[in-house]
């Protein structure tokens, strides 16, 4: 997959769709050269360390900082995330009738996947290097697939639940490169 993601030329996001538009994203994003340094997976569960805690940190701190991102599911793994990202509607601050703690202050702009993914992976790895861990990186891009509807949803939810007991069957997991 890295090698692939070297070699690309075109963006693999799909042509002419918003990512900035409300709905619900299934994202992978992986660490460069697939290197295990999140945890391990132990009894079919994902037991963080302490770069899977800040990753963690990072996600929720998405949430926080920008309203309109909701996280329905995610797992960290000991080398990648998945996670699915809800992008809500939540008015572009012009709309009264809003409760003030949902209301953006003006001019606001909702931000895309990509910059959202940026933003995640850019303070994530700032705090992983601060901790120590001075050469990681987060592999180029990531992959994204656009969830279309509740079966769509439901079924990678499931994915993403048991995600750590299918890790020794992984195509990420190590042992199976």
């Amino acid at each position: 997959m890295y090698q692939y993601l070297k070699q690309r030329k075109s963006s693999p996001r799909m042509q002419h769709w918003n990512y900035s538009q409300c709905g619900f994203y299934f994202i992978t994003i992986c660490v460069k050269n697939m290197a295990c340094v999140f945890g391990d997976v132990m009894d079919d569960k994902m037991l963080l360390n302490v770069y899977g805690e800040i990753v963690k940190q990072q996600l929720l701190w998405l949430e926080k900082r920008y309203p309109y991102v909701e996280l329905d599911q995610y797992i960290i793994m000991p080398n990648h995330v998945h996670v699915i990202v809800n992008i809500t509607d939540v008015g572009t601050g012009r709309d009264l009738s809003l409760p003030k703690s949902l209301s953006l202050p003006k001019p606001y702009k909702i931000k895309s996947i990509p910059e959202l993914i940026g933003a995640f992976k850019t303070t994530s790895s700032k705090k992983i290097h601060q901790r120590g861990l001075t050469n990681f990186q987060w592999q180029r891009s990531y992959y994204d697939h656009i969830i279309r509807n509740n079966h769509e949803l439901f079924q990678i939810q499931k994915y993403i639940k048991n995600n750590p007991q299918n890790w020794s069957m992984d195509q990420n997991h190590p042992k199976n490169k």
